[in-house]
């Protein structure tokens, strides 16, 4: 049956709403699904989702491909449509499950990108003076940086989640999974410069806004919870001041943050549950990272390092 263009076919619809309520998955993730599977439904082109075969399955992935598509992006949506095939068979409304022998595309796994010790700390630094957004900003990369936060982590604080005086947040991480996250004395002081008369209530003052919005912890000019494009262009435009560029981004922070742990000496598990990370292997992957700035401190710095 065709849907209306940008909709979804009611099964795709209940999948969706299966993976929000049942598998507890993050908004975020299921805006990534809706993109992903109305791309595949458009290029069903009004065939019914119970009558695809692996063969169209497979079509579409090698559609994706010849877009040029980067690879986790075409992985990311070959594992959109692999389980909503497999929601379909399981709930009795496909004779067969469609996309079970289709392999989600290897994504090439590099290292994660950290800035520097001395690029974080340029960073940090950006934002000046004590007008509520400086103080704001302060506080966001701090906390990103000294939490080793997600973006979303970030921009879902409320009130009730910070723990001034332990120095603790409690955040939500992915598949609303609950975390407690120490930070360190700087990122609290500038937290608390945020959360003071001079930054976050001076943004609210005289504004009527709704409950959340109240309640949140970052707040955008206007009062309103600052949204995930917000805080990442509060990232963005102080990298830019300080000549970070193209090389920064919200999550780069975070892999800064685990690295710079494992090169101080944190072991692995401490950094998996700092992270939130449920496989160890994904936090391993810094492992590799920190090993190979050793490397390079080595070679510079032993008088022998470098000798035949």
């Amino acid at each position: 049956m065709r849907t209306a263009a940008g909709e979804l076919p009611l099964e795709a619809e209940e999948f969706l709403s299966w993976l929000s309520v049942e598998r507890g998955r993050s908004t975020a993730t299921l805006a990534a699904y809706r993109r992903d599977l109305r791309a595949y439904v458009s290029w069903l082109d009004g065939r019914a989702l119970g009558d695809v075969c692996e063969s169209d399955v497979t079509a579409h992935v090698a559609h994706l491909r010849s877009l040029g598509r980067a690879p986790a992006t075409v992985a990311r949506a070959t594992v959109a449509v692999r389980s909503l095939h497999r929601f379909l068979f399981a709930d009795g409304r496909a004779g067969t499950d469609a996309a079970a022998a289709v392999d989600v595309p290897r994504v090439p796994q590099g290292l994660p990108k950290a800035l520097s010790e001395p690029e974080v700390e340029s960073l940090l630094a950006s934002p000046v003076g004590a007008d509520p957004l400086a103080r704001r900003d302060r506080a966001l990369l701090e906390v990103l940086y000294g939490g080793g936060l997600r973006i979303s982590e970030l921009t879902g604080l409320s009130l009730g989640d910070v723990d001034s005086q332990a120095r603790l947040l409690r955040v939500l991480g992915k598949r609303a999974k609950e975390r407690v996250v120490p930070i360190g004395r700087l990122a609290a002081e500038a937290l608390g410069g945020w959360m003071g008369p001079s930054g976050r209530a001076a943004v609210l003052d005289g504004r009527t806004v709704t409950r959340d919005d109240r309640d949140a912890v970052f707040l955008n000019a206007k009062g309103r919870r600052l949204s995930r494009q917000g805080a990442w262009l509060v990232v963005r435009r102080h990298g830019d001041r300080v000549g970070l560029g193209q090389l920064l981004t919200p999550h780069v922070l975070r892999h800064s943050y685990a690295t710079h742990l494992l090169d101080h000496g944190a072991d692995v598990r401490t950094v998996q549950e700092l992270l939130g990370h449920v496989s160890i292997s994904t936090t391993q992957r810094y492992t590799a990272v920190s090993q190979r700035r050793l490397r390079e401190v080595y070679d510079a710095a032993h008088p022998r390092a470098r000798r035949a």
